[in-house]
This record gives structure tokens, C-alpha cells and sequence, in this order.
């Protein structure tokens, strides 16, 4: 494959290694696995400008980003459209995606396994036709993510420090607010204080990422209204991966969701992949299944289809 790689200097685990050796590094793996590959490391504030020139080349078969979540959502939002296969390297702080799709998450390491993997296709999800393969969400988390934003940090450290702090503050003052959704021929009015929709439901586990890939669904959860208490109990089964338990979360599967916020205000927030955005009075969300070309292990998606069939047939 002729493929460019593009490594964010400012994300994450980058910021502290020697780019100008994990450069060379990659390009030595990709081109002994027999690939056509170039190296760019670039800033954050020019990544997604330097992806998009060159994912619209006529003789790019895919682009290997690397840096945090928000520089693969970027990524991947600019392979989808045009049509070229991502491979992703997580230097950033959860790596949600890159534990969805079952790659290594040392920097080093999944230079090989992307090298000599395979393409695979998975699904991605959009909101108002912008491109997510996380969460859209609103509410509680929208409020922390606002409220971590607030705060000063400058290492991945400092940043989890940041995200406890904004955590206290949200089970202190929770949102409440009104959402109608129409989903699977259901149409109803909930009063809420949370809402996230997921490409693909949450497997069970402390940092809510997909599991799978290729399920062809998006996940769609509601919290009721909670006071301090509540929060902090949804938090615990957060982190014990069981906050499908919880008495105050209802859960969906559904290809498409349309979500109406009748009484918005004019600086509520979503968040889109962990990027905080104002919220729109009305979201249609959908499911795009399989339309992700991504770089994996090799053998992955046989080992997902071989999965899914001894599911199928345990049901």
C-alpha cells in the first residue's frame, strides 16, 4: 500500500519522545513490510489540514495517524470520506478506538502490527452528518468535559487530575434538561439529567468503548434526573462496567436516533468524540456500518467473524 503517516508532536505520548527517531523508525517497519510509506511529523494545529490534502490524492491507498483520541476521530473522519483505509497508532491518553479495534497501545509495537496486518471495515456514526467513532453525548458529560476544560494542564497526568476535579463538580451540580427522541418506531419525551449514543453499544468495561466494531448499531443510553447521589453511584457502576445495572439508565440498540431538545439553552454543550461543541436543537444520529476501511492485526476480522457466529449460535 502507498500510505503517509501523520504523527501529532503535541499528542500525548509524543510529547515526550524523540519524533525524529520514531519517524525513521516507522518508515524502516512499513517499507521492510513491503509498503510505499512516508513519514510527516506535524503539529497539532496543522494535522488535520496536512490528513485531508492528503487523503484527496489520487495515489494514497490509506493514512496512518498518530496522537490522541481527538487526532484519530480526526483521522477518521477524513479517511471515511475519501475513501482511504486509517491506520491508527494511540499516543493519546484513553485510546479509546485503538482498543476497539484490538491494536497494541505501546507506540512501538503496533508499528508492526499495522505493517503486517489487514484491512478490515467497521462502522462509524455521525451526527448532522459529522463524523464520530465514539460517543455523541450531552449532559453530564458534556458538563465535565466543560468543566475539565476550564483547568490547566500540560501532561496526560495532569489531565487525569483535571478530569477527577471536573468529575466532583459534575456530582455536585448535575444537569437536568428535556430530550424527545424518535428511535425503532418509539417516540417519547424523557426528562434527563444524561444522554449518550455510541458507535456500537459499550462492552463491559471501566472506560465505555465498543467492544466490537462491526455490529451495525449504535448504542443509545438515557440517565433519569439525579441529585449528588446518584451521580456517584452511576460513576461506581461506570467503573465497575455495570452501568447497564443501574436502576436510572435505560438502554437502546437502534441504526438511527433523532434527538429534538425543546427547551435549549444557548450555551449547551455536547461533546463529539471528546470534542466539546454547542449543542444543536435538533441531532439526527446514524450508524454507517462497515463504511470505515481500518488498518488491524492480522487475522482480526476472521477472529471477530468466527466470534460472532459462535454467538449467533449460543442465542
Amino acid at each position: 500500500m502507498k500510505l503517509i503517516g501523520f504523527f501529532n508532536r503535541d499528542g500525548g505520548t509524543f510529547k515526550t519522545t524523540d519524533m525524529d527517531a520514531y519517524e525513521m523508525k516507522a518508515e524502516q517497519v512499513f517499507r521492510d513490510a513491503g509498503h510505499d510509506f512516508e513519514g510527516l511529523v506535524v503539529s497539532g494545529s496543522e494535522v488535520v489540514a496536512a490528513m485531508e490534502r492528503a487523503a484527496r490524492r489520487d495515489d494514497i491507498d490509506g493514512i496512518v495517524a498518530g496522537g490522541g483520541d481527538g487526532t484519530i476521530s480526526a483521522a477518521a473522519a477524513v479517511a471515511w470520506k475519501n475513501g482511504v483505509a486509517l491506520g491508527v497508532i494511540p499516543a493519546g491518553t484513553m485510546n479509546l478506538f485503538a482498543r476497539s479495534l484490538r491494536l497494541p497501545l505501546d507506540i512501538w509495537q503496533v508499528l508492526d502490527v499495522l505493517a503486517t496486518g489487514e484491512v478490515d471495515h467497521v462502522d462509524i456514526g455521525s451526527a448532522n452528518g459529522r463524523p464520530f467513532i465514539h460517543q455523541f453525548s450531552a449532559g453530564l458529560h458534556a458538563r465535565m468535559v466543560r468543566y475539565r476544560n476550564a483547568y490547566s494542564y500540560r501532561s496526560r497526568i495532569g489531565k487525569i487530575s483535571a478530569s477527577i476535579r471536573a468529575a466532583l463538580g459534575v456530582v455536585f451540580n448535575p444537569p437536568e434538561f428535556d430530550v424527545d427522541f424518535e428511535a425503532e418506531g418509539v417516540r417519547e419525551r424523557r426528562h434527563i439529567s444524561a444522554i449518550s449514543v455510541s458507535n456500537n453499544p459499550f462492552g463491559a468495561n471501566t472506560l465505555l468503548y465498543a467492544d466490537d466494531l462491526r455490529g451495525g448499531e449504535l448504542g443509545f443510553y438515557t440517565a433519569r434526573p439525579l441529585r449528588p447521589l446518584g451521580v456517584a453511584r452511576l460513576a461506581i457502576d461506570m467503573l465497575r462496567g455495570r452501568f447497564r445495572e443501574n436502576a436510572d439508565v435505560m438502554v437502546m440498540h437502534t441504526r438511527e436516533v433523532h434527538l429534538h431538545f425543546p427547551k435549549l439553552r444557548s450555551l449547551a454543550n455536547c461533546v463529539v468524540d471528546g470534542e466539546l461543541l454547542p449543542l444543536e436543537r435538533d441531532v439526527a444520529l446514524k450508524l454507517h456500518a462497515g463504511e470505515l476501511r481500518v488498518m488491524v492485526k492480522q487475522s482480526t476480522a476472521t477472529r471477530a467473524a468466527e466470534e460472532d457466529s459462535i454467538s449467533s449460535a449460543v442465542v
